[in-house]
């Protein structure tokens, strides 16, 4: 199964991308993952929420494919330990998932439309991060979920 962080947004500081590529690395034995950006492009950028919002579900929606298993981070999502981030990994395997997809959405978050289309929605947190920094978090969440998966030491409960 292949893992794709999706995030709008701008790409990544340059110490949070060091970071990212850490923890794909370690994750890569087990797991491929990646970072998908989309980009917004400048022309469209508009300070019209809805419009923003649509821009950026259409991008979205056009990326999707059948084989995607979208999993949406929202902070209203359902709440998860990480071992129960490991256990929702190991039943899309089990389930065949061939790519899953975690969507940090826009700075306003996603349309119905494509919360529609997501087969589960999750929260890191209560708290509001800045989209750069959950890119980092979600690459070791990733690692960490499949560091309890194969029994490695990094887990400790």
């Amino acid at each position: 199964m292949n893992i794709e962080i999706w995030s709008l947004g701008k790409e990544s500081d340059s110490f949070i991308e060091e970071g990212v590529d850490y923890y794909f690395k370690k994750t890569r034995p087990w797991n491929d993952v990646s970072l998908v950006v989309l980009q917004t492009p400048r022309k469209l950028a508009t300070t019209d929420v809805q419009k923003q919002k649509l821009i950026e579900e259409e991008m979205i929606l056009k990326r999707l494919q059948p084989g995607h298993y979208l999993v949406v981070l929202d902070e209203r999502g359902k709440m998860l330990t990480s071992p129960q981030w490991a256990a929702q990994f190991q039943q899309c395997m089990n389930q065949g998932v061939k790519t899953l997809v975690l969507l940090i959405g826009g700075a306003f978050g996603v349309t119905e439309a494509v919360k529609k289309k997501a087969n589960q929605t999750w929260s890191l947190s209560n708290l509001v991060f800045p989209h750069q920094l959950v890119r980092l978090i979600l690459a070791e969440q990733v690692y960490r979920s499949f560091s309890i998966l194969n029994n490695s030491p990094y887990h400790h409960e």
